[in-house]
């Protein structure tokens, strides 16, 4: 990317926040004309702060001013995954546990840091807005096979009834991690329906509600292993319904 497109980044970013969110940028600090803040119109809270910053301050070699921006993500475990990818830090001058830094110079595809403003605004808007606004996301969910024959129920149907995890909504993608002895991804599906009334518990399980996931694809149990995950992906562990970091949600599309 040449300098005037990496330039042309912070205009670029700029014009997608009030295109998508009707929101202008605001410059709070006096003199400064520069540093610009994007915040919700009713609730008033920050979810973009995009900065000039010399870049030996951020990881880079040069020390020349380069364009940052600011976001906040709201999940501890997909904040750390997604700074695995080049260009994206603990945040720079905000609270490290909660904000990260994004490189408007061209390191970060334009695309990746358009999905990184709308989890930002997501995270930042108030409750009603929450559910108005979140996009489809995608999860990564268990299925122990020793107490599920999942493999079996999409032998005889596409779409079947699961436990519904926290924050899953209706037309998220679900990708189906079968454990031991599998220990892989081996299904893509849709949810097509939330909050069915379900009341279980055990010692070892309490469910309340269940939706409902459709078959999408099928994996062969040898591509996407845990040994796969952990190495590649950075991922260690697949306990409950988690995100997943952008580098593994494109290799399940291919």
């Amino acid at each position: 990317m040449t300098e005037a497109a990496k330039r042309m980044m912070r205009e670029i970013v700029f014009q997608y926040i009030k295109k998508k969110y009707k929101i202008s940028p605001e410059f709070p600090w006096r003199g400064d004309d520069v540093d610009a803040v994007f915040r919700h119109s009713d609730n008033r809270k920050w979810f973009a702060l995009v900065m000039q910053v010399q870049g030996d301050k951020i990881g880079l070699p040069e020390e020349e001013l380069v364009d940052i921006i600011n976001l906040k993500m709201d999940d501890m475990i997909f904040r750390d995954m997604i700074m695995q990818e080049e260009g994206i830090l603990p945040a720079y001058h905000m609270n490290k546990q909660h904000w990260i830094t994004v490189w408007l110079n061209g390191r970060v595809p334009e695309s990746r840091v358009f999905d990184l403003i709308d989890m930002s605004y997501l995270a930042t808007a108030s409750a009603k807005k929450k559910v108005q606004a979140r996009p489809a996301k995608e999860w990564i969910i268990p299925a122990n096979p020793r107490y599920y024959d999942i493999a079996g129920a999409f032998e005889q149907t596409d779409e079947i009834s699961w436990k519904q995890g926290k924050g899953i909504k209706k037309g998220d993608t679900v990708f189906m991690y079968v454990g031991a002895p599998i220990s892989a991804i081996l299904y893509k599906c849709k949810v097509t329906e939330t909050d069915i009334p379900f009341q279980y518990s055990d010692r070892k399980l309490t469910m309340t509600a269940l939706m409902k996931i459709r078959l999408q694809k099928r994996y062969p149990a040898d591509k996407f292993t845990f040994e796969r995950l952990k190495e590649e992906f950075g991922i260690y562990a697949v306990r409950g319904p988690r995100g997943i970091p952008h580098s593994l949600s494109a290799a399940l599309k291919r």
